[in-house]
């Protein structure tokens, strides 16, 4: 008989030898949960792009018209299929008809480089690859990516296609399949997706997460944010990323939320799709809630239906928090942190939490067990800084074909993040930094987030990025990048942050940026070309003096 705690969660056996507490009662794989919805909200809207609409009994039909059109083109249980597409109906549907036909899906930003998609298609071996026909430019030559056997395009109304002509339009995929329901019964520990994360030097690696992982953490968000049936969700950060994918795409097929997509994010028309649509849930990056609360006119705009806003990754400057709170005081403003290799958030704030601890990143989730250890392995005491290990049903399987890299980041059952954060008595996770991003200026410690919360409430900045600065005598200096609506000096800026920080932790350079800072291939602020700025900048500056 099954030893099921009052929240029905039981300690279970995974992949071979880990030991995880999970939620029992669930589907038997996300095709399952899928089916489940379809049952339960068949003539409800499941997605909508622009002017299309799609119900769950369509978009149930459209899956397994994708599920045996891939099995027809000869796809086996348990292959790979990349896809290489944005925000999008299509991309729902085919992520869920992979699943259906029991193969694993490998979604791909769509910044990526040809030589980056090239090595990724080797790496997991794809058997298939999908693409948005806009695509075609970065498409490898056939003879670079020889694992690839099915090729397969999405093209917009009028939109030709110019990769050549062994590939099939999306329609004659559909054409290859059938209405005959295909069974998926295989366990929810296989592999659902491989996502490739993005590292700062070398190659990419693939972390390979399970049904059971993707299940549980968008359960636990189901529970934690309230998302029920009928909820309207908005698909505005990618969809190939692990937070779009799980937070946004998943959720709402469990929940049998209608999902708005759309391809990229710009203010205006984000403010529009949020009234007219009457978005319900969004999730975004910080900045793209700054950008809401700093566009002119926003008061005008009917967000009366929004009540969820999640983001993820760091704490939101509290100067944002405070605009959103008078600009939409019915908007509940949600944090949270995870990694691809957690599937997703193994912290989420409670009700008000953002705006209650707007330094912390939420409290534990069910099943999952954070430990914060010292450079020597040892856990510390509630409320000290350390490493954060990580155990939850969502970490990743491994990472697919590096078992190196598997056995160094996996240690009994735990995830070492790589991440520095506490966990007070209350229960409160804070993320200060990555170990490898904070400043040592002079041997003293600067948390670049810490900082970067201050210079957010400085007038005008949108994002702000702190990066060290090689500095002959303090080892490294404190040099920020900020995109701001005006210029941002230096002394007034440090007179600014003095009020709330100690001296050593006052930026010593400031670069000012009228567009927005960089970003890596999923959407998120990177840090590395302007570490490269900021060594430039002085290298060139000792050669001058």
């Amino acid at each position: 008989m099954d030893r099921l705690t009052p929240s029905g969660i039981r300690t279970e056996a995974l992949y071979g030898d880990r030991l995880v507490p999970c939620h029992a009662p669930r589907p038997t794989n996300l095709d399952a949960m899928l089916r489940a919805t379809v049952a339960r909200h068949g003539n409800a809207p499941a997605l909508e792009e622009g002017e299309r609409t799609w119900s769950y009994a369509e978009l149930d039909r459209e899956v397994n018209r994708i599920a045996t059109g891939l099995r027809a083109a000869g796809l086996q249980e348990g292959e790979r299929v990349a896809l290489f597409m944005g925000n999008r109906l299509e991309f729902t549907a085919l992520l869920f008809g992979i699943w259906r036909a029991g193969a694993i899906a490998v979604p791909i930003g769509i910044r990526q480089s040809a030589q980056e998609l090239e090595y990724m298609l080797g790496q997991c071996q794809a058997s298939a690859l999908v693409l948005d026909a806009a695509l075609a430019e970065r498409l490898p030559e056939p003879g670079r990516i020889p694992s690839v056997r099915t090729l397969v395009y999405c093209a917009d109304a009028g939109e030709a296609w110019t990769g050549g002509s062994a590939a099939l339009a999306y329609g004659e995929l559909l054409a290859l399949g059938s209405d005959t329901p295909l069974p998926a019964s295989f366990s929810d520990h296989s592999p659902a997706c491989i996502m490739y994360t993005s590292g700062t030097t070398g190659h990419p690696k693939g972390a390979v997460l399970s049904h059971l992982g993707f299940f549980h953490t968008a359960h636990n968000y189901a529970v934690r944010f309230g998302y029920r049936a009928g909820d309207r969700t908005l698909l505005v950060i990618p969809g190939s990323h692990i937070s779009g994918l799980l937070a946004v795409v998943v959720v709402s097929m469990l929940v049998g939320a209608c999902m708005v997509s759309l391809r990229e994010y710009q203010t205006r028309r984000v403010l529009e799709v949020l009234a007219t649509r009457r978005i319900t849930a969004a999730v975004m990056v910080p900045a793209m809630y700054n950008l809401i609360v700093l566009e002119p006119g926003v008061e005008r705009w009917d967000l009366s239906a929004w009540r969820i806003g999640h983001f993820g990754g760091a704490a939101m400057p509290e100067v944002t928090i405070q605009r959103l709170a008078a600009l939409l005081p019915r908007l509940e403003l949600y944090n949270g942190f995870g990694a691809t290799e957690t599937t997703s958030a193994v912290s989420l704030t409670e009700r008000g939490g953002a705006a209650l601890h707007p330094d912390s990143v939420g409290t534990v989730l069910p099943c999952v067990d954070i430990r914060v250890l010292d450079e020597h392995g040892h856990e510390v005491a509630p409320g000290e800084a350390g490493e954060l290990w990580i155990r939850s049903p969502g970490n990743a399987i491994g990472y697919w074909g590096n078992p190196e890299a598997t056995a160094k980041a996996f240690i009994a059952g735990y995830w070492r993040s790589g991440d520095v954060g506490s966990l007070d008595a209350q229960g409160l996770l804070r993320v200060f930094d990555r170990i490898k991003d904070m400043i040592n200026r002079g041997g003293f410690k600067v948390y670049c987030v810490e900082l970067e919360n201050v210079v957010q409430r400085y007038p005008g900045v949108i994002e702000v990025a702190a990066v060290p600065s090689p500095c002959p005598v303090l080892g490294e200096r404190v040099h920020v990048f900020v995109h701001a609506s005006q210029p941002v000096e230096l002394e007034p800026l440090r007179a600014f942050c003095r009020q709330y920080l100690a001296d050593y932790k006052l930026p010593d350079y400031v670069t000012h940026s009228a567009t927005a800072l960089p970003r890596n291939l999923n959407g998120k602020l990177t840090k590395a070309p302007l570490r490269e700025q900021a060594r430039a900048l002085a290298a060139h500056a000792t050669t001058k003096g």
